[in-house]
């Protein structure tokens, strides 16, 4: 039996075995990188709640906790509107560039290198789209869905490649102009939101400089503890509720 099992532990490694990568694969796909976790940026957030604990008790750690997460879900989602906002700009830019190309003659290919060259940003899906393409591969981009499938679209049905691409930017830069119309209208309610977030923390720091001490009652009490808790989760749930209303509008 354990002869037997030898030649069958080599079987099963040789069926394991990896294929080596295909010419395409190599030209396209970017090579693995290994992630180093950020021990900085989990410190950073836990140092509130720590802060906290040491100053108000247990409740004021939780509170902080909590506040700490709504804070950071909001600058996420800041971040990604910013991100998708910038991004369309960055499509829009390339279909136009690579439109402009394609009418005054280039092929396909060069338009998507010009482009390339003009819109460092998305440099790497349109190279890639362009290295697909010169080898009769799938059309495939991250970050530029639209331009692969129209490019896809004109590609298969034969239609001209610079009538397909307009199309597509018309629709890109119309998206675009509606993300920033809305973002301009709700500026107003996410302020105001972020306005009545604040007022509790300016209501108790007004009731400590009145003579309330308001403080020591949330620090050193046991139901100011449970109100510490308490009103950071309804704080958290106001912000998640207006992030829900305000972040329905999404480019794509």
């Amino acid at each position: 039996m354990i002869t037997a099992w030898f030649p069958l532990c080599v079987g099963a490694a040789l069926a394991c075995w990896p294929a080596a990568p295909s010419r395409l694969q190599a030209l396209v796909e970017k090579p693995a990188t290994l992630r180093i976790p950020d021990v900085w940026g989990v410190v950073r957030w836990l140092l509130p709640a720590a802060l906290a604990g040491l100053l108000a008790g247990a409740g004021g750690a939780l509170a902080a906790g909590v506040l700490t997460l709504a804070w950071r879900q909001e600058w996420r989602a800041h971040r990604r509107g910013a991100e998708e906002l910038a991004m369309a700009t960055h499509a829009a830019t390339a279909l136009r560039t690579m439109v402009a190309e394609l009418r005054s003659g280039a092929h396909p290919v060069t338009a998507a290198e010009a482009a390339a060259e003009a819109v460092p940003a998305v440099a790497d899906d349109l190279h890639s789209l362009a290295v697909a393409a010169r080898l009769d591969g799938e059309l495939h981009a991250p970050a530029l869905p639209e331009l692969a499938a129209a490019w896809t679209l004109g590609k298969r049905y034969g239609l001209p490649m610079a009538e397909v691409l307009d199309a597509a930017r018309r629709d890109a830069e119309a998206g675009l102009a509606f993300a920033r119309r809305m973002r301009a209208k709700l500026a107003g309610p996410r302020a105001s939101a972020a306005v009545l977030t604040g007022l509790p923390a300016l209501c108790v720091l007004l009731g400590q400089v009145m003579g309330a001490e308001p403080l020591s009652v949330l620090a050193d009490s046991t139901p100011g503890q449970l109100l510490l808790v308490v009103g950071s989760l309804l704080l958290w749930a106001g912000t998640a509720w207006c992030r829900a209303l305000t972040g329905r509008v999404r480019i794509r």
